[in-house]
């Protein structure tokens, strides 16, 4: 085992376990944040601080907010229980103008330490009026150790490791910073003024000020994004490989001419890119997207179309076995009239019919396989892969593009998503790839009626839902979650089937769908619903991707203010689909200003980029890009939407640096390739 103390066996490899005090059982803890190496934990970074260098006297400490009061402890009260058994501490604070009443709770510890007359710094929220304020539980420090400590870093923390312990285990490794070494150039360090790696990872853990912190932020977060679009750009550089598809421009034309309705010019467009882009001298490595309903589906139709008429294979990638059944359905359809031959292949095929069809992959007997990440798996063997499509690419890992693409001589990759980035971030965020955007809707497609309203009216909503399924429609019914939340507010959503939507809608059909269902048991309910065997059907938002019942023309959202916008738009997408009016009930019952106007936002517009700007602005990247960003490796500190500043000169760096070393194997960027290698090695497949 190695001893910790001792520097010359230390490395950024160390299992954390090895650290003094941790241990297997704390290691454990540690991994669940992710933490296994010294490296790890040196680069887990705080996500705030307590600071105590701008303390209030008691009477100008605002109420309802953390912060920190300084002022003398006038007085201490002895120890009682209080009702259930717990211990109570109370004290006094104050100055000449406001005294402080100090409470806390199973901790008599704290107040013991303290001496009266003595000046301390509280930190905690304050509450009561303006001569008379309390707090609850605050922490204290004394002058002494706010000179040597000024900024208390809070960690992301877990289950039985809070931010404290986090921050004793990282104290220990600040003096052996270096260890990490510095992967940005001397050159770069020069051109942005940045600390060396070592100090600021010393200074992001233990700023002397808020502006050591901002500038360890600011170097570490530039770092991060280098390393992300360096890897970003590796991935373009292996894509834009010499083509083992070439193929001639393709004329749509005949696809075209086949369809019963005319295609958009969106569409359109993106075809004519995508053409372009097979009959060049590199694979086609492009993103697709397009907002709820505007027809992707029919481009990577006119795509596979032009691939197998230049004699080759397509396959499509779905992330479920249902959206991969509706995608061969609609494929056939399109493609049947050209003879094209589609096969099925999923993890739920019999043993029998999977050799049948592994058989015809390989032989080339089926032009176009459709089938979600069955298709990676071993003994899929094309005979000749011309064109990869990935729907849904925010449900699959960068690593996962690599795998479909490595079943054919480099050919050409689609992936399609149906999240709306705005345009500048998209193309920053997808630097491995080039974009084509839907925006517009195909014709016929009526917008969605959004309306928000309170729970007192539901039993109002659910006449309304009685009389669309008396008129032969169906309706969706959406709640955030399968078991109740610790805060007890959510209904789970079998309780939520049984006491609301099956009393309330007592002559009807009603289903139900979550999670945490088999998947044959959540096709068998979605086929149920497809086919009209189900008026309504109670979901979580499994229903959300992709899922097409034109007959279903109303959404409710229970606990609407629980979503962010662009998870609100995605589900109200599944309506609308058919000719007739449909409607989208947001039901909440929190009156809070900022919910309501957010909730307002999303029923004056059905522009996804308008709503994805939105959720941009109001509440920071995480409602469209979820806790993965779509599928790019997990970011430690940098934040794609408000930081894009450095994202653009990061971009540019990082464009500079793979022009003069494309493979990043010369001896001054090999610091950088481990950590691109890092990096996206953390990056696993998305569920």
């Amino acid at each position: 085992m190695p001893e910790t103390e001792n520097r010359t066996t230390l490395t950024p490899d160390t299992p954390v376990q090895y650290l003094k005090g941790v241990g297997p059982k704390l290691a454990q803890r540690f991994e669940k944040l992710g933490i296994r190496t010294l490296a790890d934990l040196l680069q887990h970074y705080p996500r705030r601080y307590l600071d105590f260098t701008h303390p209030y006297p008691p009477a100008e400490a605002p109420v309802g907010v953390e912060c920190v009061v300084r002022a003398q402890l006038l007085a201490k009260q002895g120890g009682r229980y209080a009702a259930g058994g717990r211990r109570v501490e109370k004290a006094t604070a104050g100055d000449d103008v406001a005294t402080l009443e100090l409470t806390w709770f199973n901790n008599p510890y704290t107040i013991q330490k303290l001496e009266i007359g003595q000046e301390y710094y509280f930190q905690g929220v304050v509450a009561g009026g303006l001569l008379r304020r309390q707090m609850v539980n605050p922490q204290v420090r004394t002058a002494a150790q706010v000179s040597a400590v000024p900024l208390i870093p809070v960690y992301p923390q877990t289950d039985g490791l809070n931010s404290g312990a986090i921050g004793r285990c990282v104290a220990q490794l600040l003096p052996h910073a270096e260890l990490l070494g510095d992967p940005l150039p001397p050159a770069l360090l020069q051109k942005y003024r940045l600390p060396s790696k070592a100090q600021a990872v010393r200074d992001i853990h233990t700023p002397a000020t808020p502006q050591a912190a901002q500038e360890a932020r600011r170097r570490l977060i530039f770092e991060e994004l280098l390393v992300l679009q360096l890897g970003m750009g590796l991935l373009k550089n292996r894509g834009s490989a010499s083509t083992g598809a070439p193929m001639r421009r393709a004329d749509p034309a005949p696809f075209w001419a086949s369809l019963p309705f005319a295609p958009t010019g969106a569409q359109r467009r993106a075809v004519d890119q995508i053409l372009e882009d097979m009959a060049g001298p590199r694979s086609m490595n492009r993103l697709l997207q397009g907002d709820v309903g505007s027809g992707k589906t029919l481009v990577a139709a006119a795509a596979l179309w032009a691939a197998v008429g230049a004699g080759y294979q397509g396959a499509l990638l779905a992330p479920t076995e249902l959206l991969a059944q509706q995608h061969a359905e609609t494929l056939n359809r399109l493609l049947a009239p050209f003879g094209i031959r589609v096969a099925l292949l999923t993890g739920g095929l019999k043993a029998a019919a999977r050799r049948t069809t592994l058989a015809a992959i390989r032989a080339g007997e089926a032009d176009l396989v459709v089938g979600t990440h069955a298709i990676l798996s071993e003994g899929v063997e094309f005979a000749r892969l011309g064109l990869a499509v990935i729907d849904e690419q925010h449900r699959f890992g960068v690593r996962q593009r690599g795998a479909l693409a490595e079943k054919g001589a480099s050919p050409h990759l689609l992936v399609m998503s149906a999240t709306p980035i705005p345009r500048t971030l998209g193309l920053l965020i997808y630097g491995d790839l080039d974009i084509s955007i839907l925006d517009e809707l195909p014709p016929g497609r009526t917008p969605v009626k959004t309306r928000v309203m309170g729970g007192a009216r539901r039993r109002d909503l659910y006449g309304f839902l009685d009389r669309e399924i008396g008129a032969g429609r169906q309706v969706y019914i959406v709640c955030p979650a399968i078991e109740e939340g610790p805060d007890g507010g959510l209904a789970p959503v079998k309780t939520y089937y049984e006491q609301t939507a099956k009393a309330l809608l007592p002559d009807r059909r009603v289903g139900l769908m979550h999670g945490k269902l088999k998947p044959k048991e959540k096709a068998a309910v979605m086929e149920d619903f497809r086919a009209g065997r189900l008026d309504a059907l109670v979901s979580t938002t499994v229903i959300e991707v992709g899922v097409d019942v034109p007959n279903a023309t109303v959404m409710v959202i229970e606990n609407a203010e629980r979503y962010g916008l662009s998870a609100l738009h995605q589900l109200r997408g599944r309506v609308g689909r058919g000719a007739a009016e449909s409607w989208c009930f947001l039901v909440s019952d929190n009156t809070a200003p900022a919910v309501q106007n957010r909730l307002r936002f999303l029923c004056s517009t059905t522009d996804g980029f308008a709503v994805a700007q939105y959720d941009l602005e109001t509440r920071g990247p995480g409602d469209f890009f979820g806790s993965r960003q779509h599928g790019l490796p997990t970011l430690q500190i940098a934040d794609l939407a408000a930081n894009t500043r450095p994202l653009h000169a990061a971009q540019s760096e990082a464009a500079a640096i793979l022009s003069a070393d494309p493979l990043l194997d010369q001896p001054q960027h090999r610091l950088l390739a481990d950590q691109v290698a890092r990096m996206f090695d953390r990056a696993g497949p998305m569920n």
